[in-house]
């Protein structure tokens, strides 16, 4: 077992909420579609904008959107399908957890790519 590691409770969640925003970017991970995982031989990677995701539980279970935004900050994601109108008539996107939604489509580019391939799994 790691000895830098607590497993205190206390520690763990301050470790999570002050983390700074390179180790934001790895908490904010999501796993692949089926498809994907054969494909790259990786299960999961982390959210980016313009990625193509399908949620997996909540309320909004089942729907299918592109990823307008992802704020590090709040530990969130925002899918341009899924939102909800306010009393004056505005209409806001609904904040999303990384870990529930799956990556049906990904926005590639060469880091991207240099990722897939360093992760990839024997």
């Amino acid at each position: 077992f790691a000895e830098n590691v607590s497993s205190s409770i206390r520690k763990c969640r301050k470790a999570h909420f002050t983390a700074p925003a390179h180790e934001r970017r790895i908490i904010m991970s999501s796993a692949l579609c089926e498809e994907l995982k054969k494909k790259h031989r990786v299960n999961a990677l982390p959210v980016r904008k313009d990625d193509e995701v399908k949620i997996m539980r909540g309320a909004h279970k089942g729907v299918t959107g592109v990823v307008s935004r992802v704020n590090r900050e709040k530990f969130a994601i925002f899918v341009d399908k899924v939102q909800r109108e306010k009393n004056n008539r505005q209409v806001v996107q609904i904040p999303i957890n990384a870990s529930n939604v799956m990556i049906m489509k990904l926005k590639m580019n060469g880091s991207r790519q240099r990722i897939l391939t360093r992760k990839a799994l024997p």
